[in-house]
Parts: C-alpha cells; structure tokens; sequence
C-alpha cells in the first residue's frame, strides 16, 4: 500500500508497510497512478504508461522515472507486502498492567464547557481518592505488571492537586514498594494550574517525570471555555505559573495542553501564541463532543482545520530554520525507526496495559470510560479483574478494525481513541470517524515536516 500528496512544494509518496518516505519529481508522482499494487518489478515500462505519459513528459524521463521505480521495489522500500497482518491473526498476547491513571480527584475548581468528566465529577458523586486506595492501586499494579520493570502513574482529576497531600503520600509509598519490587516508577501529573505554588512546583520537578499544564491558548479563547465556578476567568493567573514551571524544567519533560472547538477553528494561532509567549512543548487538540453541542467541530469544518495545520506546518518549518523551534506533539514522528510493532497495531494499550483508578478505587479502561458502569473491571482493594472486558480490549488491533485496513494512516494512530469509537459508535473497533480524518491531515504534515528538514 502507498499513500501519495503533494504538500509545500513536495511530492510525497509513503510505502505504507515499509514505512519509507520518497520525495519525487512529477514524473514518477504522476506514473504512479497507472500502477497498481502488488507490483513486480519489470525491466521495461509497459507501453500503456508511455502512452499516458507522452503528451506530459518526455520519454527518457518516463523511463528513468519506471527504472527509479522498480529499484524501489527491489530495494523494499515501495509497494512492500504487509508483514503485519499475519502477526496480528496469531498474536497471542499476555497483557501485563503498565500503566495507571489514577482519579485522585472527582472534583475541580474549574467548570470547561467541554469536560467530558461533567465538571470533574465523572458523572457521580464528587469525592478524593484515599491515601490508602491510592496504596492498594500502586500494590495492584505491581502485582499485574509482570517482570515489567518501568511503570508509569497519571495522577489526573478533576483537579489533582485539590489533593496534593495523597499524590505525595501515594508517590512516596510507590517510591519505596517500587524498590522492594525492582519497579520503576515514573509519574505524571495535569493540572489547571490556579493552585500551583512554589512548594508543589519544588515537589513536582524533583518527583514527576512529566507534567501537563492546561491552557487552551489566547486568553479569549481560554477563559470562554474553562472558566472558573463563579465564571472568571483563569488566564491571567495560570499562563505566568506555566511560564515559571516550564523554565524551572529547562523547556523539557512537560506539555501546556490545550483544546480547540468551533469556536477558534483557527488553532493555529492558540499555538503560535503560545509558543510567542515562551512555551517549547504543546499540545492543542481537537474537542470531542456531541453533535449537538455549539462548540463541537462537525465534518463541514475539515477544510479550515485542514488549512489551520497546514498553516501551523508551514510556521513550524519557518521556526526550525530559524532556531527559533517549538514542538507541536502531532507534529512529532519518527521516520526512521518508529513504535515497535505492537504499538503500532494495539495503540495506548486502554484496557489491558493501561487502567483508569477511579477515586473509590473501581477499575475502568481508560480515564474517559470512568463512570460507564458497563466497563467496570473491579477495585483495586480487592485486585480482581473482569477478564471478559480486559480480552475485549486485548484483542482489538488495527485488523480488527475495518476502516482501518485501507488506511494509510493506520501505523502511526494505531485505530485511534477506543472510548471515542464506543462513545459515538458503539464499538471500539469502530473509529471516530471525524478524529480520523484530523489524524490523517496530521500525519501528511508531519511527514512533510521530516522531509523539508531533510531536504534543507
């Protein structure tokens, strides 16, 4: 399977398979589309090609362009055959845990018009994970991790330092189980960030391995849609906390995360703004909400977001010849080595490698499944595990997914948000299609990012 596009100047072919990326010129561009896949090397261009291309190129170049092709193929690295497909009918895969999210609070100071916790609650009652449950959830890892060494704990919310003292009860106990168990632990904490001070950002830099920050970019654009409970807004305290907490990392190991909705389809300039103001690392996504929602984005918007990351590539370029860089994740691709293969075929691993710890301690799939008591796996004080839902989850890959098997994009996404394709499908291995096509524009411009820098 190959994938061909033109982006910034460049003529840009994908051998999905192999995962090679060639930058041609018009010719061979153009010839590829009177071949079809799989394709057997020849020694010389059929007739039919000479014919179609004649009035267009002369025949010389049309050869080359035939020869340079086949050298490709004979070099595996065009029209290679799936290698992955027999690898996913056999897999026999013995999940360990890896990773856990955990609740530590179902509350939040903030009210974001598109949580899809329902103000941080989750849709229950409000409350804050335990110390002690906390322990049993680093004890229930442990003993599900297997001979898995690195382990990776979320401390999200709601608003997780409303509980600040747990997380650090909870870190310093997984600190020295970890040790006792030969584990490793690494944490992870999102904020909002009203109630970050220099004691937490001093506990923060020395104890987590990452932290995201949210701000969803302008300062319009943030305080409309994640103001506080009496309906302020949040901008002006948070952006200079972020500012201090990403210079006391050196630029590294943290995100500002933000979202963007019908009401600033033009993202682009969330992330420039951000990156105006000091930031290096960002992260803006698409909202996901129902239909009816006046903030959700809907099918007719693709072409404006299409153009928006296109526009935010172009600038990404224009900054890295400039020195002037910054990091957009969805932008970030490795062309040369990439995800390992079951990465690539399983994704985040929700409901078998990673859980979601619920502030009582239930078990869900994933953070964005907490609440549906149809996905509830067990409790960590009593360790059990509903198997049924965790072989659901196990056994769903990019070939269990049919839309996925035409798709180009398939390596680099994986199928995509379980919970959002049950979430408006029904199924998991049915993908939100919406989110589908922003990944695979996403996935061009990354591509065409590495190629341009290549290039020069």
């Amino acid at each position: 399977m190959i994938h061909k596009y033109k982006l910034f100047d460049m003529n840009i072919v994908l051998d999905v398979y192999s995962g090679a990326v060639h930058v041609v010129d018009d010719c061979l561009y153009d010839m590829l589309d009177y071949l079809l896949e799989p394709f057997a090397a020849e020694k010389e261009c059929p007739g039919f090609i000479v014919d179609a291309l004649s009035d267009k190129y002369p025949s010389d170049e049309i050869m080359d362009s035939y020869s340079d092709i086949c050298e490709l193929v004979d070099a595996g690295q065009l029209f290679t055959d799936d290698c992955y497909e027999q690898f996913a009918n056999n897999w026999n895969k013995k999940s360990v845990v890896k990773a856990l999210c955990l609740h530590i609070a179902h509350d939040c100071n903030l009210r974001c018009k598109y949580c899809f916790a329902g103000t941080g609650e989750y849709h229950g009652a409000r409350g804050m994970m335990s110390a002690e449950t906390g322990k049993k959830a680093i004890d229930f890892v442990i003993a599900n991790s297997g001979n898995r060494k690195n382990i990776e704990i979320d401390y999200f919310g709601g608003e997780p330092l409303m509980n600040f003292e747990v997380v650090k009860e909870i870190t310093d106990y997984a600190k020295r189980e970890g040790e006792k168990h030969g584990k490793n632990f690494r944490f992870t904490v999102t904020t909002n960030g009203l109630l970050l001070d220099e004691e937490k950002k001093k506990y923060i830099n020395e104890n987590m391995s990452n932290i995201v920050l949210s701000i969803d970019g302008r300062k319009e654009v943030n305080d409309r849609m994640r103001p506080r409970v009496n309906g302020a807004g949040t901008y002006d305290d948070i952006l200079p906390k972020f500012l201090d907490i990403a210079e006391s990392r050196n630029q590294d190991k943290y995100y500002v995360r933000g979202t963007f909705t019908a009401f600033n389809k033009d993202f682009a300039e969330d992330v420039i703004h951000l990156a105006d103001a000091g930031f290096k690392q960002t992260s803006v996504e698409p909202v996901v909400a129902p239909d009816d929602a006046e903030y959700a984005l809907h099918e007719e918007d693709i072409p404006v977001i299409f153009e928006q990351y296109e526009k935010l590539a172009k600038e990404y370029i224009k900054r890295w010849k400039n020195g002037n860089w910054f990091n957009f994740f969805h932008f970030m691709i490795d062309l040369d080595q990439g995800p390992c293969a079951i990465k690539r075929l399983s994704g985040c691993g929700a409901g078998h490698e990673y859980l979601a710890v619920a502030a009582d301690g239930d078990i869900y799939p994933c953070h964005q499944f907490v609440g549906n008591k149809d996905f509830l796996m067990g409790n960590v004080h009593n360790g059990d595990l509903n198997r049924d839902i965790v072989n659901y989850f196990e056994r769903s890959n990019i070939y269990t997914k049919d839309k996925c098997r035409s798709c180009f994009a398939k390596f680099y996404c994986s199928g995509g948000c379980s919970a959002n394709a049950y979430n408006f499908n029904g199924d998991i291995d049915k993908p939100y299609e919406l989110a589908c096509e922003f990944e695979k524009k996403r996935v061009e411009c990354a591509i065409a990012i590495e190629a341009a820098k290549k290039l020069g």
